[in-house]
């Protein structure tokens, strides 16, 4: 399986924050216009105890609409959490929005992490062992479930009996599986079934650096040639055009989340700054060799967001 090694810059969505499907259409329907590869959504049930009347949209189901309402997007998800449906369901849903879509699907997967979530909606959520077993075992399901005629799979904890299907996936010989994570044993599943990685966390260089190190032990161990994983960074990026519109938005986002500037800015989980500054912390992470960035911006702000991206930053980490 063969995947561009040109940097890409995708937006990232995350429903949480009270988005209606109106606004992600029509900011995929931008990105697609300006430049950006492709969109992703988090998979989440709610931001936290307080949001009883703020959207969340299930991520799928975003895509699925955009399948037929945009035409280059590639889209993914950043990432399904394997709890919240049984793989084989899951697989099947993948499979129709990627035929849906003419093949743009990118399918990022992770074990789960958020227990308010869990425990709200009456999910169990057993211990990060077993969260990650459950994810193997999910990986091996889909796999198969998109690949083979009639799979079968015998698990502890999921099982399927000829369970085919169809359509399967227009990508061949799937859609690309992304995993999420940075600790070694799913580090490990990813040099087995991924063909990208996400190192979650919001990782500063030098973590990423050390997750990336890891992946070449689990590479070796498994047999599995490294520089055919696909790396990927997902970041936070508040960007304006000029210092004083950057200090702008800074205490803009600061006063909404009832923090100091300095704060604010000691915390900020990715890069506050002009074009020039943004462009200067992704480029470390491009001569690491990430090939993907997945950039979130503040909530509201994204349109102007991904214009002055595309319009200052993705050319000069292309040049």
């Amino acid at each position: 399986m063969s995947y561009s090694r040109q940097v890409e810059i995708g937006i990232q969505i995350e429903p949480q924050f009270g988005f209606g499907y109106e606004e992600i259409r029509d900011l995929g329907k931008l990105a697609e216009e300006v430049g950006f590869n492709s969109l992703w959504c988090s998979d989440h049930l709610f931001l936290d105890a307080n949001s009883e009347d703020k959207n969340c949209l299930d991520p799928w189901t975003v895509l699925t609409g955009l399948a037929v309402e945009t035409t280059t997007l590639r889209l993914g998800t950043l990432v399904t959490c394997v709890s919240f449906r049984a793989p084989q369901m899951l697989a099947r849903i993948a499979a129709a929005v990627d035929s849906m879509s003419g093949g743009r699907v990118d399918f990022g997967i992770g074990a789960g992490w958020k227990q308010l979530e869990y425990d709200a909606y009456g999910i169990p959520f057993p211990s990060a062992r077993e969260r990650v077993d459950r994810f193997e075992e999910a990986l091996e399901i889909i796999t198969r479930m998109w690949t083979e005629a009639r799979p079968n799979y015998q698990g502890t904890h999921y099982q399927i009996d000829n369970a085919f299907m169809s359509p399967k996936p227009v990508q061949n010989p799937h859609p690309p599986i992304w995993v999420g994570g940075a600790k070694p044993r799913v580090l490990g599943l990813a040099s087995r079934f991924a063909q990208g990685l996400n190192v979650s966390g919001f990782p500063p260089i030098e973590r990423y650096t050390e997750v990336l190190d890891n992946l070449r032990i689990a590479c070796q161990k498994t047999g599995r040639d490294y520089d055919t994983i696909n790396k990927s960074h997902f970041t936070g990026v508040a960007i304006a055009s000029d210092q004083a519109g950057v200090d702008a938005l800074a205490n803009d986002i600061a006063r909404e989340r009832g923090v100091s500037f300095d704060e604010l800015r000691s915390n900020y989980r990715g890069v506050i700054g002009t074009p020039d500054q943004v462009t200067e912390y992704l480029r470390p992470f491009v001569d690491l060799g990430v090939e993907q960035f997945m950039l979130v911006f503040p909530y509201q702000r994204e349109v102007e967001s991904v214009q002055l991206v595309a319009e200052k930053v993705l050319p000069r980490l292309r040049g």
